[in-house]
């Protein structure tokens, strides 16, 4: 055996081939297993409870505690009687049962993947169906948007559903914040089609479960008589990450003036919003003449006006050392700002970067945080930050240029954002700069106004033909102010995921098809996520120290990957790292409507990488341990299924799939 598959967390654990219709036994040791799924080997039956389920002493007995709704339960036995199948279960897959419960109360649950919608501002309101057919039908169609159109007015007309209609639900028309109103959709199947234009589109059968069972029916919607009227009370928070090294004096300057103006129009119009301001710079180990690595130098709660805000920039200025290298620490300057502003006083959230320079890699020696540009953007998301970047493109930079601009495209690429928050500068050129900086300050102004008078936010205007910053900028605060009022009012109406149903969706919007409806999403408790970061650990230190086969290192990589999706629990267990060796990696694998990047990895693209271009895939890994250990340590983000009494260790979080291995 390889030495990453010597690697173990626990014992090995040998599985029997073992029935799908009664109670199995481990031949090794003695202890019950769960049952499996049809067909598989390895891959044991789980349910979700529905809300009210309860459990009972023995099937048709007396029945007893309510369950928390959304519980995770391993089947270890199905019976039959009069009243209908009954499901033993228990919490894990140590062979100890907690009850019977009515196989009706539960929901199968066959990978621990599940769906968040996304925000609902650059896309349609998505339809829930009752059968594949009518759905697979719809997304077909050349006039697909149309049709849906059709079907979503009709809703919104009737406020109810004809017996005949295709469509059981719909999407709020706000944003649910999981964090704040946590729902399930578990993808309980999946299937493909391609629309009218090629575009490939899943057909998921998803079931929806609240954690309250008081959530607004979407087809009785409330009735409000403005629904941007509460939009009157949104503050706004912006906040300035620049790059104050040798070559930004000027750009300083400009940035204060166009501070300066900004407030003078928020005060004249009566507005709420704040500026705040970070500054970086690089590694002061290797340069310790550079003073800091990072500075507060205004936090926006603290500047509600111009004289304020400029009375804190007075010692703001560009340092006259050289720092070690072109590029500089500019994700410690965001994660300064993501980290270390208190944002809890604002609705709308934006930070933007000011650089003429590009960031130290995660691998570099000298980076402070081991973070990469994507995970970055992941912490953002957590905090509902938008990041834009204006990159000045220097003479003294161009070499640097195309990797820059690749990177902070990538950072500042939202969710079903028309296009990446990036500007590019060219020459570096300080009016054009000036022109963008303003271009902020009368967007947010825009923006404040239209939110102050109780209305959405204006359209955004068509694009010139050569649209400048300025420009560009003032137009992009009208998509994403758009994002950011729905999910304000989301907020404040306490807008939850439609009551529980079983139905088809599409993962692709109707109109615009590059958008997608969801985010995919793994649910892991706490425990699952330490026994990850553990694991990845291993593997890659592992790798690194001694001289293995690349087939083995991928294998063991991968098997972790594929069997989080599948069942988190067997995480760090000695038999994942067997899966490959055994030949189950497949049935891991089969049926996984998404995949995260290590299980979209074959093994011959991995072989005929070279050493640098696997090292880059560790490094990324390297950088999402860190990730997992800030999402570890945020309280805020857990949410406790179990109830009363529940261990925290069960708390769980749904992780972005595109954060995972």
């Amino acid at each position: 055996m390889h030495a990453i598959a010597r690697i173990a967390i626990a014992a090995v654990v040998a599985i029997a081939t073992m029935s799908t219709t009664v109670a199995t036994v481990s031949a090794q040791s003695g202890t019950r297993a769960p049952l499996l799924m049809e067909k598989k080997k390895t891959l044991f039956q789980r349910v979700l409870t529905r809300p009210e389920a309860k459990l009972h002493d023995k099937p048709g007995g007396t029945p007893g505690q309510a369950l928390a709704p959304m519980s995770a339960l391993y089947v270890y036995d199905r019976k039959s009687d009069a009243a209908g199948e009954w499901l033993e279960v228990g919490p894990g897959s140590d062979g100890k049962t907690t009850g019977w419960l009515k196989a009706i109360d539960t929901v199968p649950w066959k990978q621990t993947l599940t769906l968040a919608f996304t925000n609902p501002a650059n896309r349609e309101r998505t339809l829930f169906f009752k059968e594949k057919a009518e759905l697979q039908k719809l997304l077909e169609s050349e006039q697909r948007a149309q049709l849906a159109a059709a079907l979503r007015q009709r809703i919104v007309d009737l406020g109810q559903l004809p017996p005949d209609f295709p469509v059981i639900s719909i999407e709020p028309s706000t944003h649910i914040d999981i964090t704040k109103q946590f729902y399930l959709l578990p993808i309980l199947e999946a299937g493909e089609t391609y629309l009218s234009n090629n575009i490939k589109a899943r057909m998921l059968r998803v079931a929806s479960l609240s954690l309250k069972d008081d959530a607004e029916d979407p087809l009785r919607p409330k009735v409000r008589k403005n629904l941007y009227d509460s939009l009157k009370n949104f503050r706004l928070g912006v906040v300035f990450v620049v790059d104050t090294t040798t070559s930004m004096g000027p750009y300083l300057d400009r940035a204060r003036e166009a501070a300066k103006k900004f407030y003078d129009s928020i005060e004249r119009a009566g507005l709420k919003a704040n500026y705040g301001l970070v500054a970086y710079r690089n590694n002061v180990e290797k340069t310790p003449g550079l003073e800091y690595l990072t500075k507060i130098f205004v936090q926006p709660k603290d500047a509600p006006d111009g004289p304020t805000f400029m009375a804190k920039l007075k010692e703001l200025k560009a340092t006259t050392v050289s720092s070690h290298s072109f590029d500089e620490d500019s994700i410690a300057g965001l994660k300064a700002a993501i980290d270390e502003i208190d944002w809890s006083p604002f609705d709308g959230r934006i930070v933007i970067l000011i650089t003429d320079a590009g960031g130290l890699r995660s691998n570099d020696p000298a980076s402070s945080t081991g973070l990469d540009f994507d995970r970055v953007r992941d912490l953002a998301d957590t905090k509902k930050i938008h990041i834009m970047a204006v990159h000045l493109k220097t003479p003294a930079g161009r070499a640097d240029h195309s990797e820059a601009e690749k990177e902070y495209t990538g950072l500042t690429q939202g969710k079903n954002l028309p296009r990446a928050l990036y500007y590019g500068i060219d020459a570096g050129d300080l009016a054009e700069f000036g022109r963008g900086v303003d271009g902020v300050a009368e967007g947010a102004t825009t923006l404040l106004k239209a939110f102050a008078a109780g209305q959405a936010p204006p359209p955004a205007p068509p694009p010139p033909q050569r649209p400048g910053t300025g420009a560009r900028i003032q137009r992009d605060f009208q998509i994403i102010g758009n994002a950011m009022a729905l999910a304000y009012l989301g907020s404040q109406q306490g807008t939850q995921a439609p009551k529980m149903f079983e139905a088809w969706v599409g993962d692709r919007d109707t109109a615009t098809p590059t958008s997608a409806v969801f985010d995919v999403r793994l649910l892991l408790t706490r425990d699952q996520l330490s026994d990850l970061q553990e694991t990845l650990k291993r593997v890659i230190t592992t790798g690194r120290r001694n001289q293995i086969r690349p087939q083995g290192f991928f294998d063991e990589l991968r098997s972790a990957a594929a069997a989080m999706s599948r069942d988190p629990a067997r995480i760090g267990r000695r038999d994942t790292a067997r899966l490959a060796e055994i030949g189950l990696m497949g049935e891991y694998l089969d049926d996984l409507p998404y995949r995260s990047e290590l299980m979209g990895l074959d093994q011959d693209t991995w072989s005929s990488w070279s050493v640098a271009q696997q090292e880059d895939l560790l490094d990324r890994l390297e950088a999402k341990i860190k990730l997992y250990q800030r999402f570890h340590n945020e309280a805020s983000l857990w949410i406790q299924l179990g109830g009363p009494g529940a261990r925290p260790g069960d708390a769980v979080y749904p992780v972005p799939l595109d954060a995972l291995p």
